[in-house]
């Protein structure tokens, strides 16, 4: 009887400024190598031509690492899986172009990944053969970062809906912005939530747009913070210095409150009570304690993944290429990338 042969996957993410290699072995986590670009901080956040310069220089030792750390060689490999969107269009080159020379050299097959379903693919990283953390499906999945706020209904990990979406800005990135206004430094969203820890989310209001079904909206809430912070400032010009861990603090419990609520809706509406997070502000405390009082509150099975498949890394796209794999879903040389932002 022939052996099982093992499937090796090897995965590339560049879609902003993080450079990500990762291979996993049916299914389960061998390595997970990232390097984070320091040079935008002085720039209060992300350019893109020098992110898409860094990625250059970063793709080829993170892989070189990723590929040592699983303990493999290279001729092991059976597909390379690569975010193909959407990001920043600099970053998707390197990482696309990567990817699409190796596996020909390799003689190897292609998967292309959308990086949201890639985070949303997060829950189901396993880290050893026995590990079923995965949430069951169906499942309703918050997907909060710096460029996206969805609510995915998720059957499969090829049959995603989004049945709520921001109709302006994303809760990072109104983090991020706030954050800046304050002049706290980039990125914003570790900042706050490091000094929301110390601060009383009650002490300050903020607006909270009323917006019909399950769509967000965060520019009216940037909007009153800006407006009410000029308004204090003007009073007091030392009044973010004195106060900034009760602003930052109720600006998280607003933004937490803003997601929780339309969440809540999303549960009742389609009696799925299996409630996941993804996405970089998954990596948020105050969110992620809103959670646990949800589960306790409402009765929700809730899904948290650990704080390194929050935040963009390759291992999330690996497991989307993995189960892409199995299904024989490769796509072609030719195929570009994209910077649109929604699913496919």
């Amino acid at each position: 009887m022939e052996e099982k042969k093992n499937i090796y996957i090897l995965a590339i993410e560049s879609s902003c400024d993080d450079t990500s290699a990762a291979v996993l072995r049916d299914g389960v986590l061998l390595s997970n190598v990232t390097a984070s670009q320091a040079v935008h901080e002085a720039y209060g956040g992300v350019v893109p031509e020098l992110a898409s310069r860094a990625h250059q220089q970063n793709v080829v030792p993170v892989v070189d690492q990723a590929i040592k750390k699983a303990g493999i060689e290279k001729e092991q490999l059976s597909a390379v899986a690569f975010t193909r969107g959407p990001g920043l269009m600099g970053s998707l080159l390197v990482g696309v172009s990567f990817a699409k020379g190796f596996a020909r050299a390799l003689g190897i097959p292609l998967i292309d990944v959308n990086h949201l379903q890639g985070h949303v693919m997060a829950h189901f990283i396993k880290e050893s053969d026995d590990d079923t953390s995965a949430p069951p499906l169906p499942f309703l999945c918050l997907l909060v970062s710096g460029g996206n706020s969805q609510i995915v209904k998720v059957e499969a990990y090829n049959k995603m809906e989004v049945i709520g979406q921001t109709i302006d800005d994303a809760a990072g990135e109104a983090i991020d912005k706030c954050s800046k206004v304050m002049g706290l430094g980039y990125p914003g969203g570790p900042i706050i939530d490091r000094l929301a820890r110390q601060g009383n989310p009650k002490r300050f209001k903020f607006a909270e747009p009323q917006i019909a079904d399950l769509n967000y909206s965060f520019s009216g809430l940037k909007t009153s913070f800006l407006y009410s912070l000029r308004e204090w400032v003007a009073e007091d010009p030392d009044f973010i210095e004195k106060n900034k861990e009760d602003i930052a603090a109720s600006l998280e419990w607003t933004i937490v409150d803003i997601l929780m609520k339309k969440l809540r809706k999303a549960v009742k509406l389609t009696g799925i009570k299996h409630v996941a997070v993804a996405g970089g502000v998954s990596a948020n405390n105050g969110l992620r304690n809103a959670f646990h009082d949800h589960a306790i509150r409402y009765g929700w099975n809730i899904y948290i993944p650990k704080f390194s498949y929050t935040t963009d890394n390759a291992a999330m796209i690996g497991i989307t290429g993995y189960y892409k794999y199995l299904n024989k879903e490769f796509c072609s040389i030719e195929a570009p990338a994209f910077a649109k932002t929604t699913f496919e």
